[in-house]
């Protein structure tokens, strides 16, 4: 009896989303296929975050299996695994805040304009409520982060990703802002209300966060810190097949790059490009450590 009901499985493009990891909680981003089997690439349901397609997508397997020999002659007795490493790599079709952070895969600075402004009770993840002088500061169109102010503290900083790691206290009351990746796009200003076009990564913001507008951002090379990331990745096939891979840890393997390839019009387009370690947690199904999951599915 056959239990496959199509061929090789074919797609154009594959799409990625990407989930923060609690560093300091080691939360991870859970991913079931069986209850996910309806995931809407479109509406990805949260933590997941749509950083579009994708382009040269490759996974890399360095596992090692060694045999175990006994006797004379030796004879191979069992197989074992003896290194496990893994990867993947590809180049974001688009250009964000998201995008460029994981692929520099360290710190990206937020360029700050104007000072930070408090915001009003009542903010939520897509509607931050603040003074009307201070709504005014903002224009449909332009970026901002929402985060806390620095306070001396050491650790892992950032709302919602942990941004930065401080190893001694700072002086900067900016800086907890300028590493965030709490940040947005306005889609609206109207009396007091600044509204957004996708929600804040982080959620409704809190009562100690202030906004500051972003003008660009900065990558820095070079530096110490490794973000680390829940991935997957979902490649739909025309036979209504669904692959996706599923990597509970992502950190970067290489440093701020990007691609250029020619494009209509005689301009050069330049693509963010991504490597990535796969790093082990524990499935709590068996016990088992992987490092990655690929499922299959017929919708």
């Amino acid at each position: 009896m056959s239990v496959v009901d199509v061929m090789a499985p074919r797609y154009q493009r594959v799409r990625a989303f990407f989930a923060p990891r609690n560093r300091s909680g080691g939360a991870t981003a859970l991913w079931d296929a069986a209850q996910m089997v309806g995931f809407d690439v479109d509406a990805p349901a949260a933590p997941w975050v749509d950083l579009g397609w994708v382009r040269g997508f490759a996974r890399s397997c360095e596992t090692r299996v060694v045999a175990v020999k006994s006797g004379a002659p030796l004879t191979t007795a069992i197989q074992v695994r003896s290194e496990v490493d893994a990867g993947v790599s590809m180049a974001f079709e688009s250009w964000g805040k998201l995008q460029l952070a994981l692929s520099a895969g360290t710190q990206q600075l937020n360029l700050l304009r104007g000072e930070a402004v408090a915001l009003l009770s009542g903010s939520t993840a897509t509607v931050l409520q603040m003074s009307a002088v201070d709504a005014a500061t903002f224009a449909v169109g332009d970026l901002i982060v929402v985060d806390v102010d620095y306070a001396d503290a050491t650790g892992y900083v950032g709302a919602g990703v942990d941004a930065a790691y401080v190893k001694t206290a700072l002086t900067d009351a900016e800086y907890v802002r300028r590493v965030s990746l709490n940040v947005a796009r306005v889609a609206a200003v109207k009396d007091g209300a600044v509204t957004l076009e996708t929600p804040l990564i982080a959620g409704a913001p809190t009562d100690a966060m202030k906004a500051s507008a972003v003008v660009g951002f900065c990558d820095r090379e070079g530096s110490t810190f490794l973000q680390e990331w829940s991935a997957l990745f979902v490649a739909d096939g025309p036979q209504g097949e669904r692959v996706s891979w599923y990597y509970p840890r992502l950190q970067a393997t290489s440093g701020i790059a990007e691609s250029v390839a020619d494009d209509a019009g005689g301009y050069e387009a330049m693509r963010l490009r991504g490597a990535f370690r796969a790093l082990p947690v524990v499935d709590p199904l068996d016990g088992e450590t992987a490092v990655c999951w690929r499922s299959v599915v017929s919708r």
